[in-house]
C-alpha cells in the first residue's frame, strides 16, 4: 500500500457488459463510477450515507490513472485508502485490481473529500468522532 495512507475499505463489483465501449474495453468514465461506488460503500459502512440536506462528505476533485485495460467478463476489487486528515478535508486513494489478476494494478485514482454542511453550502471542521472513524478499517 501507499506510504502515508491507511487501507480502510474494500469493495468488489462485477465488470458489466455495458461497461465496455466500442474499443472493446471498459470505458474510462466507468472507472470513475467504480471509484465512486467504492467511496459511497465506505461512507455507508462508516454510518454516514449521502444526505443532500445534512452534514457529510463531498468530493471537490477526482483523478484516475489508467494502467491496464479491463474487459468483460470479470470481477474487480477497489481498495480505498485514506491519507492525512486536514481541518475539514482528507485525501483518498483508490486502487482497482481484477480478482483473477490481483497482482496487477489496473488503475489508481482518488479524490479530495471535504466535510460540508449542505444547508449552508460550506465546509465545516471534521468532528472528532468522524476523524477517528475515518482511519478505522471497515473491511
Amino acid at each position: 500500500m501507499k506510504e502515508g495512507y491507511t487501507l480502510v475499505h474494500r469493495t468488489r463489483t462485477a465488470i458489466r457488459w455495458g461497461d465496455m465501449d466500442v474499443m472493446g474495453h471498459v470505458n474510462n468514465t466507468v472507472y470513475f463510477r467504480y471509484l465512486e461506488q467504492a467511496r459511497i460503500d465506505w461512507f455507508v459502512a462508516l454510518g454516514f450515507p449521502p444526505d443532500p440536506a445534512g452534514i457529510g462528505p463531498v468530493i471537490i476533485n477526482a483523478h484516475c490513472t489508467f494502467l491496464k485495460q479491463l474487459r468483460y467478463p470479470g470481477e474487480i476489487e477497489v481498495a480505498t485508502l485514506v491519507g492525512e486528515l486536514g481541518r475539514s478535508s482528507f485525501q483518498t486513494l483508490q486502487q482497482i485490481r481484477r480478482m483473477d489478476d490481483f497482482n496487477t494494478l489496473a488503475a489508481e485514482g482518488g479524490a479530495k473529500v471535504v466535510w460540508v454542511d449542505q444547508r449552508l453550502e460550506k465546509s465545516i471542521a471534521l468532528p472528532e468522532d468522524i476523524r477517528a472513524r475515518l482511519l478505522q478499517p471497515v473491511l
